[in-house]
This record gives C-alpha cells, sequence and structure tokens, in this order.
C-alpha cells in the first residue's frame, strides 16, 4: 500500500472531476450544472474528511499501515478536497449567472459560510507542497491548523442548506470525525497519566 505512485493517487482522486466534467461537456442541459452542484460539494467534504482522519486514525491504530500510509498521504487528500471546492465554487457562479444575485445570497448561512470555508482553503492547498513545508517551518503547521475552522465551516454550510435539510448527510460525514478528534483531544490532554516513582 505505501508503494501507491502518487501519480496513481492523484488519477484515483480526480476520476469524479473527469465525470463531472464530461456530464457538462456532453449535456445541452443547464440544469446539469445545478445538479452536479451537491457531488462536488460531498467530495470536497469527504475529502477533507479523510485527509483530517489521517491523525486520530494513527493514533488509535498504532502500528497499522492503512493509517500511516494515510496520515503519509494526506496532503493529497487536502489538496483535492480543495480542488473539488474551487469546482463546486465555479459550478456555483455559473448557476447563478449574475453578481447582483451572488450578492443576495450572501447573508445567508449557508453562503457566507461556504465563501468562508473556501477562501481558509486557498491558502492550506497553495502551501501544501514541500517547498512551503521547509520554508515556512512551524508556522506552516499553525495555518495548517485553520483546517478545523474550514471543516466547521463546510459543516455549517452543508447542514444550513434547504433550511437544514442537509443536517442528517452532513452528520453522517463529520460525526465519525467528531468522535475521533475528540478522541485525541482526549489521549494527548485529558486521559489519567501514570505517576512515575
Amino acid at each position: 500500500m505505501s508503494r501507491l505512485s502518487p501519480y496513481w493517487l492523484w488519477l484515483l482522486l480526480a476520476l469524479p472531476a473527469f465525470g463531472f466534467s464530461l456530464q457538462i461537456t456532453l449535456s445541452d442541459d443547464p440544469k446539469v450544472i445545478r445538479g452536479l452542484l451537491h457531488p462536488t460539494g460531498e467530495f470536497s467534504a469527504r475529502f477533507l474528511i479523510i485527509a483530517m482522519l489521517a491523525s486520530p486514525l494513527t493514533l488509535l491504530f498504532r502500528g497499522w499501515r492503512g493509517p500511516q500510509w494515510l496520515k503519509k498521504n494526506r496532503r493529497y487528500f487536502g489538496v483535492a478536497a480543495f480542488g473539488y471546492a474551487a469546482m463546486h465554487t465555479l459550478l456555483y457562479l455559473f448557476d447563478e449567472g449574475t453578481a447582483a444575485r451572488i450578492v443576495a445570497d450572501l447573508p445567508k448561512l449557508y453562503i457566507w459560510t461556504g465563501w468562508l470555508a473556501f477562501v481558509i482553503f486557498i491558502p492550506l492547498a497553495v502551501t501544501s507542497m514541500d517547498y512551503f513545508v521547509r520554508r515556512m517551518g512551524p508556522s506552516w503547521k499553525t495555518l495548517q491548523r485553520t483546517t478545523y475552522l474550514a471543516a466547521v465551516l463546510t459543516l455549517l454550510h452543508w447542514a444550513a442548506l434547504h433550511d437544514w435539510g442537509g443536517l442528517g448527510p452532513a452528520l453522517v460525514h463529520f460525526v465519525p470525525l467528531a468522535v475521533l478528534e475528540t478522541y485525541r483531544v482526549w489521549y494527548w490532554y485529558l486521559r489519567p497519566r501514570r505517576s512515575v516513582t
């Protein structure tokens, strides 16, 4: 598993995007763009969750190769999350059609939370390369911690859709992450420690 080429991983992560692009290219129905808003957003959220699951899973299943592989490759999943978020945003802009409609939507909870999550994604994606990891030093990890804020905003964005009709699907995706992150916090900060005598 650890020998899987990054190029193959990128190909796998890009397959849904190829399918979405094909639908847009081959269809004359303008509604196809609106129909792809949810799938692109969901893939973005899923890849974000997968990337964030790496650390707690590695802690919970120490010694297992799967979580270790995921931790080693989580940046690919994070960049894929940004890619699908960018596609989601572009489709939204095309679907709205005019700047006036886009501005009119901004006060809605499910809109501004989505925009803010996307803005947070941008520096995370830009600095995902090894060059920035080396260049930024400890501040790189500080920046990466804003992923948690992006995740909360993504959850709110998804849940608030259609008068909170997206709450169920959003929770199905995010509750496992919340449980594992709670375990991680407990393990590092709250669990009883044996006193050394």
